[in-house]
């Protein structure tokens, strides 16, 4: 016969039953490919943020005039935001393909807002501290504006249903690549921080954006390395790579500018379209 504690009976669980439950309870907690793809975004955005730190913010409060180590951090932490957009398009690839764990879309906004949202702002924010005509307090600002318009985008994003294959507002990576090379181009800082809070205004914004798809995702892949080139070109001070990375920078920018225009466009399109078929159809 088999004697039974009341006080313990609550707390006992069979072994069968533990071994059942540790089975089913990880398959919410284990990491698929996607995953680990997304959390190779979030590293680089925390590596940005620690070459944005050692590399060009210390060297300026020690007074260190080492302007090619300031050159090649700064390089370094953009080809590490552009590593990032290259683990945030293969993740979503990756995981329609195969599979994502429940937890896949969170870690991917928590780490878009690493990488797209903190990274990017810290940069602006360390450019309105060793910038020559920059005035810390407003690029400070300006870095917030920068965080707050991601932190609206991606909450957004997981709220909002939209049609297949289309975002609402400036996708965040596109966003943080714009920002950054807003901030290379040395532009001065009136100008300069108009287009930040412009592009900040665009990712909040209604403005619709297609999803790096197909032909899409190989033309954006083939841009950030790209860009990865002239920014190396630039940090080892080649010749012609401050020119190469200004002009990469400047399309950049073109894009981020022209993208609305073009979106714009085509709603406004659309919108004459409907109206005809509906003064054609009425009687």
């Amino acid at each position: 016969m088999t004697v039974i504690d009341p006080d313990t009976q609550a707390n006992w669980v069979p072994e069968a039953e533990e071994q059942d439950d540790a089975e089913d309870m990880p398959l919410s907690m284990r990491l698929s490919i996607a995953d680990t793809l997304t959390l190779g975004n979030a590293t680089c955005g925390f590596m940005a943020v620690y070459f944005t730190t050692t590399g060009i913010l210390i060297p300026h409060l020690t007074g260190s005039d080492e302007s090619g180590m300031a050159r090649h951090s700064a390089a370094t932490a953009v080809i590490l935001m552009l590593l990032a957009a290259v683990f945030d398009l293969f993740d979503g690839l990756v995981a329609r393909k195969l599979r994502s764990s429940p937890m896949g879309a969170e870690l991917d906004n928590l780490s878009d807002l690493i990488s797209f949202g903190l990274a990017p702002a810290y940069f602006v924010l360390v450019y309105g501290m060793v910038a020559d005509d920059a005035h810390q307090r407003v690029s400070a600002l300006a870095a917030i504006v920068v965080l707050l318009a991601v932190v609206l985008r991606l909450a957004r994003f997981s709220c909002v249903t939209l049609k297949d294959g289309m975002f609402q507002g400036m996708p965040s990576p596109f966003g943080a690549l714009t920002v950054v090379s807003i901030v290379l181009l040395e532009l001065p800082f009136v100008p300069t921080l108009l287009a930040i809070i412009g592009v900040a205004w665009l990712m909040v914004s209604r403005v619709e954006y297609p999803k790096p798809r197909g032909v899409l995702a190989v033309a954006m892949l083939s841009w950030i390395v790209a860009a990865m080139g002239l920014l190396a070109a630039w940090a080892f001070d080649a010749p012609g790579g401050q020119l190469l990375l200004q002009t990469g920078c400047a399309l950049q920018v073109v894009l981020g500018a022209v993208i609305p225009l073009f979106a714009t466009a085509r709603r406004v399109n659309t919108f004459r379209d409907n109206r005809r078929e509906a003064r054609a159809t009425q009687p």
